[in-house]
């Protein structure tokens, strides 16, 4: 990713330990060299990725923490996210660490029991069924940003070349996911 961008990278110092406690399972390696290398921010003008920033709109624990919030606190027994729900410590749910502009989502399927095993889904903005993808953080948002092919969640066709820019407090009409 950070070859394709041209980004150099920010080497973000964190506390996994810390952020692995609250989530109750390990993060994927990948992502973690994602996160330090990028913050949280914007691919080709379209695809938000959650890590850290300056923004809470692209900060990955605040967003966890409002989507399991709402989720827990909705009306009745469906989910945002049906037929799953977001991942509580301990549990078995989606945990959001991507979406875009046009409202696809990019979560992990996390199962406390299974702590190693990263299944990505994806939807798309309809919302259509969740696709699932047994593929590397890092591979599947390449796939995302540079394979024409990748349908029909890629970008590529769009030609918006694959830039990066970090979070900053640009959104005004709240979380991108």
């Amino acid at each position: 990713m950070i070859e394709v961008t041209g980004w150099e990278p920010l080497g973000i110092s964190v506390d996994w330990a810390a952020i692995e406690g609250e989530l109750g399972v390990p993060l994927p390696a990948d992502y973690k060299e994602l996160y330090e290398a990028f913050g949280g921010g914007v691919f080709s003008d379209s695809v938000y990725f959650l890590g850290r920033g300056e923004d809470a709109s692209f900060d990955f624990l605040t967003q966890w923490r409002a989507s399991l919030s709402f989720d827990q606190g909705r009306l009745g027994d469906v989910s945002a996210v049906d037929p799953y729900a977001i991942y509580a410590p301990g549990g078995k749910g989606l945990l959001g660490w991507g979406s875009t502009e046009w409202a696809d989502e990019y979560v992990w399927l996390i199962d406390a029991e299974r702590p190693g095993d990263y299944p990505i889904l994806a939807r798309s903005h309809d919302p259509g069924p969740w696709v699932q993808y047994d593929m590397s953080t890092s591979e599947f948002l390449y796939r995302v940003l540079a394979d024409a092919d990748f349908q029909p969640f890629g970008i590529a066709r769009y030609d918006l070349g694959t830039t990066f820019k970090p979070g900053s407090g640009g959104l005004v009409d709240g979380p991108p996911l």
